[in-house]
Order: C-alpha cells, then sequence, then structure tokens
C-alpha cells in the first residue's frame, strides 16, 4: 500500500513541477472543441431563426424543439441533444462504453483528431515526466515526434484490441451469455444481479488491455523501444509479476477520476437559467475539465513512477548509450540522488 501511495504522490508532483504541460493538454481540448460548437452554433442558430422556440430555450428547454431538431440534424449537430446539459454528458459517455454506444459518424471523426494529436504528445509528455525535470521545447517535440511512429504502430494495436473486445467479446457477454442465463428468469432481480457479473468481466477485460498498453508506451519511452510488439510482451510481463501495485495503482486513479465526476454531479449546472447562470455554468464546466486533466496526467505520470521505482534504472535500461544527460532514466537517477538528504 506504501509503494502505491508513494507512486501516485511521486506522479501528481511530477504533474505539478509540469504546468506547462497541463495548460498544453487543456488548451488543446479547448481548440478541439471550441471548433466543433461553432458548427453547431451556426446550425441550431439557423433552426431557431425568430421563432418563439428560441425564447424557450434561452431561459430554459423546450423538448418538444429538441425533438425536432434532433430528427433532421446531421453530421456534428447530431451531438446536440439533451445529454449534454450538466452531468448527462459524463453519463452518456460512460453508457456508450458500457454498451457499446455508436458515436455520430462527424464525432467520430473528431475524437480520432484529437485521439491522434494526444498519441502525438504522449512521447514528450512521458519523456517529460521520466526526466521530471523542465525540459525546453526542442526537447519536448523532438521526443513527440521522436516516438510518435512507434506509438502509432502501437495504437493501431491497441484499436484492434479493443475492437476484439467491444466487437465480440462484448456481443458474447450480454447477447448470447447474459440472454441465455436469463432467457427463462422471472426474477428481475438476479437478472440484474446477472447483468453486473458482465459488466464487471468486461470492464476487468478493458482495465487489463489498457494496462498493458500504458505500461507498452512507458517502456516504449523509457526504454526507447522499436519493436511495439517487444513493448507489449514486456508490459505484460511488468503487469503480471506486479499485480497487487499496478492494480492498486490502477484503482486508486480510477478513484481519483470518480472522485471528479462526484465532484461534478454535486455541483453541475443546469438547464434553466440565462445570464449569469450561464457563464457560472461554462466556468463549472471548464473546471471539471480542468481537473479531468489533471487526473488523465497524474494518471500517466504515477504510472511511470511506479515502473522507474519498480524496475528502471541504468543496468537495466534497454536503450543504447546516450551522452549524458539524455537518457530519462539516468536523469531520474541524478534526481533522486540529488533530492535525498
Amino acid at each position: 500500500m506504501s509503494r502505491i501511495a508513494a507512486a501516485w504522490t511521486d506522479g501528481a508532483r511530477r504533474v505539478g513541477r509540469a504546468p506547462a504541460i497541463t495548460t498544453g493538454v487543456y488548451l488543446l481540448l479547448l481548440f478541439a472543441a471550441g471548433l466543433p460548437a461553432l458548427v453547431v452554433r451556426e446550425d441550431v442558430s439557423a433552426a431557431f431563426g425568430s421563432s418563439a422556440a428560441s425564447e424557450t430555450m434561452a431561459t430554459g428547454v423546450n423538448l418538444e424543439w429538441w425533438e425536432q431538431f434532433g430528427e433532421s440534424a446531421s453530421g456534428l449537430s447530431r451531438s446536440f441533444s439533451p445529454t449534454i446539459i450538466g452531468f448527462g454528458a459524463p453519463l452518456d459517455n460512460l453508457s456508450r462504453v458500457a454498451d457499446h454506444g455508436a458515436l455520430p459518424v462527424a464525432v467520430m471523426a473528431v475524437v480520432g483528431v484529437v485521439l491522434l494529436c494526444w498519441l502525438f504528445l504522449t512521447g514528450g509528455i512521458l519523456d517529460r515526466f521520466a526526466r521530471d525535470r523542465a525540459v525546453r521545447r526542442q526537447v519536448f517535440f523532438g521526443a513527440c515526434g521522436q516516438y510518435f511512429p512507434r506509438l502509432l504502430r502501437l495504437g493501431l494495436i491497441g484499436l484492434a484490441g479493443y475492437w476484439l473486445l467491444f466487437g465480440y467479446v462484448h456481443a458474447w457477454l450480454f447477447d448470447r451469455l447474459w440472454g441465455a442465463a436469463t432467457h427463462d428468469l422471472t426474477v428481475e432481480r438476479t437478472a440484474f444481479v446477472l447483468r453486473l457479473a458482465c459488466y464487471a468481466v468486461f470492464g476487468s477485460l478493458v482495465a487489463l488491455w489498457n494496462l498493458v498498453l500504458d505500461y507498452a508506451k512507458i517502456r516504449t519511452v523509457i526504454e526507447d523501444r522499436i519493436s511495439m510488439l517487444g513493448a507489449l510482451v514486456a508490459a505484460w510481463r511488468f503487469v503480471a509479476g506486479n499485480p497487487g501495485i499496478v492494480g492498486g495503482l490502477y484503482a486508486a486513479n480510477i478513484l481519483c477520476f470518480g472522485v471528479v465526476l462526484a465532484g461534478y454531479a454535486l455541483v453541475a449546472p443546469g438547464a434553466a437559467g440565462g445570464g449569469v447562470q450561464v457563464w457560472a455554468g461554462l466556468a463549472v464546466a471548464q473546471g471539471y475539465i480542468a481537473a479531468r486533466v489533471l487526473a488523465k496526467l497524474v494518471f500517466a505520470a504515477s504510472q511511470t513512477a511506479l515502473f522507474q521505482q519498480t524496475l528502471a534504472h541504468a543496468a537495466y535500461t534497454a536503450a543504447p548509450v546516450r551522452s549524458w544527460p539524455e537518457s530519462p532514466a539516468a536523469e531520474r537517477i541524478v534526481n533522486a540522488a540529488e533530492r535525498r538528504p
């Protein structure tokens, strides 16, 4: 338990010592959401015109108009639904993941672009957290460019794994197994418990694959690995060899996400109101996004810290010899020695 707490605390400190990373990721998400929002705004404005529905929607919700708009909407505007209000958006996302829900094609395209940008930044972010010191922009973006082709190959392997999980395993669990088990059941409580069990099994498989991919990225950056299949095998060995601390840290980070979601659920704005209430709701929503970014970065930084505390040292690192202090593993040793009383 102490190792888990130490890794999480170390990760949080590394994120705190890299404010430019947090700011950059937040601005990326803000920009990625802002451009599609402008497109949706134009469509909604055109649909309103000078109708009486605009008066109602300005101070509350007109579900009848919203349903009509959803039926005729296309592209990104199909995402403008009542589920975007307040805490409904996170719940809708969780529901889509749990039940393999589909997104509009235009929204999937935007998500794909954001994921590619995140994948490009991942190499630089992990390199920065592994070094645990300020680096110049040339070093950061140099690491981004160096590791992006490798992480892209790893991402395609990860995408294939998620496709198998959501396309076949999910269907087998929830359509065949759960359907066969509840075919002759008359007690709804039993069917609900079996459904929860299927969610638990499926969630565990998704979490395991996510864990292996996370540590494959970390090993790729810290050890300068070329083969992504080799990085996956090495990541699996690390996860399987340290299930307690790896799983415990993963659970701690999921709990951190849960705290962020719970906090947003308590203060999330509703649909009614206008003027100051709208701006206050926008501020709360942006605070939630910033907290989610922090939680995601602490997730990556704490896993990096755990790996380095467990395995990464100068004799172990598989990377070729570099001129000092280019190796992030070597820099971490120096940093730890300097901080030691």
